[in-house]
């Protein structure tokens, strides 16, 4: 049963279209979307893009190295499994961001998370994330009327705060009955008409995603989730600010497989964005984040435990791609973070901060005290757009 409170906290924000006005262009003749994902569990950065130039890799990795990278450049591969995401590079549109990570450096799951969507450089602020404040700091020509998208069961904190956010997930009900729907509106349309109107505008939004049959996710959840959002971005009167959020990417044992199977199906989330944003595309970047990495070295169960440094992306039309951006700090003994992780060498949030700039026109100052607060001393890393 939906506890029908919970029902109307949910849909009660799904309604735009004829609720959302016309958007005109922002930041001069750019309509920019602006997506995060975030993966949470601890991507394994050293997998996802290994540093096969680097000699300490093998050493560490032992027989989780992977030898069949897709080429980057002379130190770095993209693990073969992320074949679009290679493609997406080799076209200028996708930039990998190594031994990145944020402020926060230990290594709970929970604060880690914290940190990364709240934007604080503590953990413990988990009222409101930076992605909904950048919606309130946003003109209303470029966010949508305030409206931002939140992808999932249940709202990602990076999406929570004060600006209005529609939530949409792709159903895990097959309806037998394509007539359903309707009766269902139509029973509480005199009875409990606040509750009628959340089911309507609910249904709206998951027609224009794609999702009218209530079809299961199935095999692979981020592409299905990716392509209803992108449906929703892509329209002209829809949200510009999406995030999505998935979980499952602690790989402290038998990590190959389980990565392989995790990062097919991010490709092929990226890849949908690409495709269903359509002409959209050239002005969409995508961030691609965790909240820490993983361990250099292997376990004993052929994975990989708690870390701090890994790997972020920037995917889209806008980005200026076809670059790792990174100061490698080395994988030798005395290069490692407390002698076992990939040592922090970039700060996350000045990505972020410069990737907003260039999109937005924002200056630094709101940068740093409203969406990223206390962050004055880290400056943001411009020439991630086009």
């Amino acid at each position: 049963m939906i506890n029908r409170r919970h029902f109307l906290r949910v849909t009660g924000t799904a309604a735009f279209g004829a609720f959302i006005p016309h958007i005109a262009s922002a930041a001069g003749a750019r309509d920019p979307r602006f997506v995060t994902i975030i993966l949470r569990g601890a991507l394994d950065g050293l997998a996802a893009v290994p540093p096969v130039g680097d000699p300490g890799y093998s050493r560490l990795r032992q027989n989780l190295a992977i030898g069949n990278t897709l080429p980057l450049d002379a130190m770095f591969g993209l693990h073969p499994s992320v074949s679009n995401l290679a493609r997406q590079y080799q076209a200028g549109h996708a930039a990998v961001i190594h031994a990145s990570a944020t402020a926060y450096r230990d290594r709970s799951h929970f604060d880690g998370q914290d940190v990364l969507e709240s934007g604080y450089p503590t953990p413990g602020h988990i009222k409101t994330g930076w992605l909904n404040r950048l919606l309130v700091a946003l003109p209303g020509a470029q966010r949508a009327g305030g409206t931002g998208l939140a992808v999932g069961p249940v709202p990602p904190l990076v999406m929570r705060g004060a600006a209005e956010v529609m939530g949409w997930a792709p159903s895990s009900l097959s309806l037998r009955d394509d007539n359903l729907p309707p009766r269902i509106l139509a029973m509480y349309q005199d009875s409990d008409p606040a509750l009628a109107k959340a089911f309507d505008t609910a249904l709206a939004t998951d027609r224009l995603a794609g999702e009218t049959t209530g079809e299961a996710p199935g095999k692979y959840p981020m592409t299905a989730m990716a392509s209803g959002a992108a449906r929703l971005l892509a329209r002209d009167d829809g949200p510009r600010v999406a995030a999505l959020a998935f979980n499952g990417w602690d790989t402290h044992a038998s990590e190959a497989k389980k990565l392989a199977e995790l990062l097919t199906d991010l490709d092929g989330a990226l890849a949908a964005f690409e495709t269903e944003l359509g002409s959209k595309w050239r002005d969409t970047a995508i961030l691609v984040v965790t909240e820490f990495g993983r361990t250099a070295a292997v376990n004993g169960t052929q994975g990989t435990d708690h870390g701090q440094a890994t790997v972020a992306f920037l995917v889209g039309g806008a980005v200026k791609g076809g670059r790792v951006i990174s100061d490698w700090p080395g994988l030798s003994p005395a290069q490692l973070y407390e002698g076992r992780d990939l040592m922090p060498t970039t700060d996350l949030r000045a990505v972020i901060k410069g990737s907003l700039t260039e999109l937005y026109d924002l200056s630094p100052s709101v940068l740093a005290s409203d969406i990223f607060p206390d962050s004055a001393a880290i400056k943001p890393a411009t020439g991630w757009i086009t």
